[in-house]
């Protein structure tokens, strides 16, 4: 049996309702923009227009590339104004992960699940990773796209103490602990901007 992750690293500053701080839309970018343009990049090479998309902590900001399709596009988050200004989904869903990590979709119904440079907000990581397990098709794959910034009273203890190599061992972890298969990281950071470290993992 897997012991369970040490309990202080998911405590935070600010443990006030979530709804409250996401309550006022944040129309502005997180990362800089060669660090977008690189996940973008980095879905170019990954999906497909057959692929049913998940965009789980999803924003006002799509990071798909403009000029491909896809057969539909999910975004989940906090805020309802942010995610009708997503030209992208094709449907939105508000939903606070950290109150309740059911996502609320069939299982199997996803090829693709991305999380982009939000991972760090996730007070119950391993829940939500083994729902999105759930929600993804067999072979279908879990993206997580990370950098160095952050809300601070809202980001978790792990997220502003630990190296960035342990942070990414952390999320290799999530994934281990919810039976990804074929785990990998790889680090696309874009010269003079924002890194960008990128951890995927499938459904075997």
């Amino acid at each position: 049996m897997t012991d369970p992750l040490p309990d202080h690293l998911f405590k935070r500053q600010d443990e006030s309702p979530d709804e409250a701080f996401y309550s006022v839309p944040r129309m502005v970018n997180h990362i800089d923009e060669a660090t977008i343009s690189e996940i973008t990049r980095f879905y170019q090479e990954t999906l497909t227009a057959e692929d049913e998309v998940l965009d789980l902590m999803s924003s006002w900001v799509s990071h798909l590339p403009e000029d491909s399709s896809y057969k539909k596009v999910t975004g989940l988050g906090m805020n309802q104004d942010e995610l009708n200004a997503n030209p992208r989904l094709d449907q939105a869903v508000v939903h606070n992960l950290n109150e309740n990590p059911v996502l609320p979709f069939p299982d199997a119904n996803f090829d693709a699940v991305m999380i982009v440079v939000s991972i760090q907000y996730l007070t119950r990581p391993v829940e939500v990773f083994e729902e999105i397990m759930r929600v993804l098709q067999p072979g279908g794959r879990c993206i997580i796209s990370m950098s160095h910034r952050l809300f601070p009273t809202k980001a978790i203890y792990a997220f502003q103490k630990l190296t960035a190599r342990d942070r990414i061992q952390l999320v290799m972890e999530y994934m281990r602990r919810a039976d990804m298969s074929d785990i990998e990281f790889i680090d696309r950071s874009p010269e003079k901007a924002d890194p960008l470290w990128i951890i995927q993992g499938r459904k075997a």
